[in-house]
This record gives structure tokens, sequence and C-alpha cells, in this order.
């Protein structure tokens, strides 16, 4: 059996999902890319001891790195058999970690908060792949 075949059509929007994420978190490098030129901050040096605003773009784009492995697997597994919702929620953290990141480009790491609505996508995808599991083991 192909796999074309044992995943439902939608999940086609669950693939325009993960390229969405590689936009964002493209996006994300490179500003931190132009920061390091502009703050002149050199590799590998991961902080700056002077540049608060280069910290906050170099922290936007490493917190987006440390979620994301997770997020992957959940929207994954939540994906298979709910991709229409997944694809959704999906589409809600992506677009929350540009919030986040455009917040925290401000030099202020309290705006970063802008982008708390991207919980809505993150807990979702793992509630439905909870979901997911229950149903699995017979429970649900």
């Amino acid at each position: 059996m192909e796999i074309l075949e044992l995943l439902p059509s939608s999940f086609g929007y669950v693939i325009f999902t993960y390229f969405y994420s590689w936009i964002m978190l493209s996006y994300l490098g490179i500003k931190v890319g132009a920061a390091r030129k502009k703050y002149d901050v050199k590799y590998p040096t991961m902080y700056s001891d002077k540049e608060q605003v280069f910290n906050c773009i170099q922290r936007a784009h490493q917190n987006t790195l440390e979620v994301y492995p997770q997020w992957l697997v959940f929207q994954t597994i939540a994906a298979l058999v709910y991709p229409t919702s997944a694809a959704v929620l999906g589409a809600i953290w992506v677009t929350s970690r540009f919030s986040y990141a455009w917040g925290y480009y401000t030099g202020d790491p309290a705006k970063r908060m802008k982008g708390a609505y991207g919980y809505i996508g993150y807990f979702g995808v793992i509630i439905l792949s909870i979901a997911v599991a229950l149903q699995l083991l017979g429970v649900l």
C-alpha cells in the first residue's frame, strides 16, 4: 500500500503547515545572522555582554528551536487522525512564533508575550495526540 493511499487527503494541509514552519525558522535564523553583523557578535558567541537587543533576537530563535522538535512530534501524531484540526492548530502555533519574535525584537523581553496565543496551537496538538493514543489503546 502506498503512503498516499494511507494518509487522508487533508494531510496535504499538514504538509503545508510544515513548509510554513520552515519559512518561519528560516526567517528567525536570517534575523539572527543580520543581528550578528549589526551588533558585531562573532561566531561562536551565543550572547552579547553589551547588546541586549541582540540577545533578544537570539533568544527568540533559540527558544523556538528548543520547542520545535516536540511540536513536530505532536503535530505529526495529531495529524495522522485529525489532519485538518492539526493543520489549523499548527498554523496558529507557527504564526504565533512570528508574533513572539517581533515582540522580542523590540529589546523588551516582556513583549515576547504577544505570541502567547501560540499555546492554543501547541497544547491543541498535544491534546489531539493524547486522544490518538487513547484511541489506539481502545480507551476512547
